[in-house]
């Protein structure tokens, strides 16, 4: 008997009905070997631009494999434009940001390297992998970008006119998130966060002289950085966000 589909993954090919899905090796392990999948059983697809498909296993083998998209499941869902800017910190932890970040609805995601970042090299690609992970275990059918780490005056360097950026300055008198963001709009929107020892004095005052910048105070107790990432989008989300 063939099995109903439970399984999600995501594709890098468009989706229609009567499609064909031809899956990579890495793939095609997953779904055989470690799913024990077969032909004839069902999946679900999805490639963040034509929303999420049920997909027949047409051919199957360890090395290899083919699909055939039968119907739409799911119209394509895409998030705010909301952008997550962090500090990497350490692998696990920063793993687990990029995770939550998709999971939560942001639109990219930039790691910075500020002036007190103290993290192991990153791979832009083991992260990237992270996000569509997330994306394929929650539902949702839109996978963030993950750029590539870029320094702190680099990313502040020609900062969009028309993009407010949320500062969470923990060391300024701001506002709770709920109440500054109350007075705001929505539209085009960043979350920086700083690594687990902040911002420098330096980089907080660049921050709060950009006029695009919005500073807000994440609550009276200090949180660490993954745990600040999660609130701030949250808080976003719930003020200026697709949550209402």
């Amino acid at each position: 008997m063939a099995k109903a589909a439970k399984i999600r993954l995501f594709v890098e090919c468009p989706l229609a009905k009567g499609q064909g899905i031809v899956l990579n090796k890495d793939q095609a392990n997953y779904l055989f070997a470690v799913m024990r999948l077969s032909v004839g059983d069902q999946i679900l697809v999805f490639n963040g631009q034509d929303g999420e498909w049920l997909a027949n296993i047409a051919e199957g083998s360890k090395r290899g494999g083919v699909l055939a998209c039968l119907e739409q499941t799911a119209p394509q869902r895409m998030p705010p434009d909301v952008w997550l800017i962090f500090a990497p910190i350490k692998k696990e932890r920063t793993n687990f940001i990029v995770e939550k970040a998709a999971e939560l609805g942001a639109a990219r995601i930039i790691p910075v390297i500020t002036a007190f970042t103290n993290s192991e090299r990153l791979r832009q690609d083991k992260l990237q992998a992270h996000a569509v992970e997330a994306a394929e275990q929650c539902g949702g059918t839109f996978v963030p970008p993950v750029d590539e780490p870029v320094k702190f005056a680099d990313l502040l360097t020609n900062w969009p006119d028309d993009r407010r950026l949320m500062f969470c300055d923990e060391r300024r008198a701001a506002g709770p998130v709920a109440k500054v963001l109350a007075d705001e709009a929505s539209g085009k929107w960043a979350i920086i966060i700083g690594p687990e020892g902040g911002f420098s004095p330096d980089e907080a005052d660049t921050l709060n002289a950009l006029p695009q910048t919005v500073a807000v105070t994440l609550g009276p107790r200090i949180l660490r950085a993954d745990t600040a990432a999660v609130a701030a989008l949250t808080a976003w989300q719930s003020a200026l966000g697709d949550w209402g």
